[in-house]
């Protein structure tokens, strides 16, 4: 994933950046680390567009889900009006009937419950890519800042 080669790459100017002395400050270029900042914002949408295409996905399945569903339990009210013609033949049509339905509302809540998961497991992997950009973001926010303030007070000594 791109947004994870530009933290490396921010980690990377950091680690390499020129310390302070006498601090754990570092001196880094504002305009290289803010164009970094700049092309992962950019690139963020491109995982909440994942996250949508998954959320339209599970719909599409769960609709498919249904439609089989609705196919099964069609073709079960076939099969039994056709084994109309006696008592016997009625009763186990209507047995049949009973359990071809079951089975697709079992299909159909086993369909549904794998594709919420899916989506779940998706959008739970998103979030969390997101919570670490957004973590990784702060820091580096924080150190910049740090080291700021640190230039701020060196050169208010050499003053």
């Amino acid at each position: 994933m791109e947004i994870f080669t530009l933290l490396e790459t921010m980690e990377e100017i950091i680690e390499s950046s020129r310390s302070v002395p006498f601090t754990d400050k570092c001196v880094v270029d504002k305009e290289e680390v803010l164009d970094l900042i700049k092309e992962i914002r950019l690139k963020l949408p491109e995982d909440l567009k994942q996250a949508k295409w998954v959320r339209e996905e599970r719909t599409k399945i769960m609709q498919e889900a249904q439609k089989e569903a609705d196919n099964i339990v069609k073709e079960a009210e076939k099969r039994i009006i056709s084994m109309i013609d006696e008592h016997e033949i009625t009763r186990k049509a209507y047995d049949e009937k009973t359990k071809i339905i079951e089975t697709a509302h079992e299909m159909a809540r086993e369909m549904s419950e794998g594709t919420k998961s899916y989506a779940d497991n998706m959008l739970g992997d998103i979030e969390n890519t997101i919570d670490n950009l957004e973590k990784d973001m702060e820091t580096v926010q924080m150190t910049i800042k740090d080291a700021l303030e640190t230039l701020k007070n060196n050169r208010k000594e050499l003053k």
